[in-house]
């Protein structure tokens, strides 16, 4: 089975490529993570794991999702993750995990595609994203050939940088960086509502017709990327930013 979780719909795309060419059932972890599912899932022997990269790890949501739910029948499985860049030291705490569960760990994937991090970084136009997501490609194939194949994934690069990103840096970023104080709302929101049913913590309620955020953020940006009027701002740090999600790709292309 492949599981996924997604902010601006990188990782579903990957996980629709990947259960495609296997034919294997497919599993959404954002509705489960919105209703705190944590019943058994029948996966099967095998699992493959699709996330993007929050501060150089897997999400810390779907972490602890992993830890609550037990995953019936599961001998196996493969972690793979999109960044904008890199995935750091991740592959050590995707093992971690793994041992956690009593899985056989088949390894970590990097599959760079296009960013969304606006609260930090510039996303793609969607002509570059395009571009962005046709150049992961051979990636993604070799991906699946592994997971076909039964075969582990290739050992990632494990340098004191990328230790140190992932091993120290990840919880300070969480601790000071991944909060919604930042978060905005101008006039031109229309209240309807698509950045609370979006929001993965239920993190995000209307009141007066305008959003408002609470304390349990996990900087998924899918709020402030799929609002239709823009009218969502991360403090100065978005404004005039392209905001991306993967259905302006789809309907690009």
């Amino acid at each position: 089975m492949v599981l996924y979780f997604t902010g601006t719909g990188n990782s579903r795309y990957l996980a629709e490529r990947i259960a495609g060419r296997l034919s294997m059932p497919i599993y959404d972890l954002n509705a489960c993570i919105k209703t705190g599912n944590t019943k058994p899932v029948k996966t099967g022997r095998d699992v493959v794991l699709v996330t993007p990269t929050y501060a150089w790890r897997i999400p810390r949501l779907v972490t602890e999702w992993l830890r609550k739910t037990e995953l019936v029948g599961a001998k196996r499985i493969w972690f793979v993750m999109n960044c904008g860049s890199e995935i750091g030291n991740a592959a050590d705490y995707n093992r971690q995990l793994a041992d956690e569960k009593q899985l056989q760990y088949m390894g970590t994937a990097q599959i760079i595609m296009p960013e969304n991090y606006i609260a930090m970084f510039n996303a793609p136009t969607a002509d570059k994203a395009c571009e962005i997501v046709g150049e992961a490609e051979p990636s993604l194939n070799n991906v699946i050939a592994c997971i076909e194949s039964g075969q582990k994934l290739s050992a990632h690069r494990n340098s004191v940088y990328d230790r140190f990103m992932s091993g120290t840096v990840n919880p300070i970023f969480y601790r000071f960086i991944v909060k919604a104080t930042a978060f905005q709302v101008k006039d031109s929101c229309i209240g309807c509502g698509i950045c609370e049913a979006r929001c993965p913590l239920n993190n995000i309620s209307l009141k007066d017709g305008k959003p408002v955020w609470g304390d349990k953020c996990t900087h998924c940006m899918a709020c402030i990327c799929y609002c239709p009027k823009e009218a969502i701002e991360y403090g100065k740090r978005s404004k005039g930013k392209h905001r991306y999600h993967i259905e302006e790709i789809e309907k690009f292309s």
